[in-house]
């Protein structure tokens, strides 16, 4: 995982359709480096940007679906 300050302008952030509050993250996918996506705080959108590598993001999103971070 990276920070980076500058992000480029064009990118499209989307933010989950179950998403009810402004307590949520926003993602996009980085068009200067296609392996890569971003993450930011919703609340914050000219705050610090979070850099995943696409398999690393994709595994997340895997073991979210599996159950693998529920909270008992």
């Amino acid at each position: 995982m990276n920070e980076i300050q500058t992000v480029p302008a064009d990118l499209r952030w989307h933010k989950s359709s179950r998403s009810q509050t402004s307590n949520c993250v926003e993602v996009a996918r980085l068009r200067t480096a296609t392996t890569e996506v971003a993450l930011r705080d919703s609340k914050d959108p000219d705050g610090p940007v979070l850099l995943f590598p696409r398999a690393d993001w994709l595994g997340f999103l895997r073991g979210t679906r599996d159950g693998q971070f529920t909270l008992d």
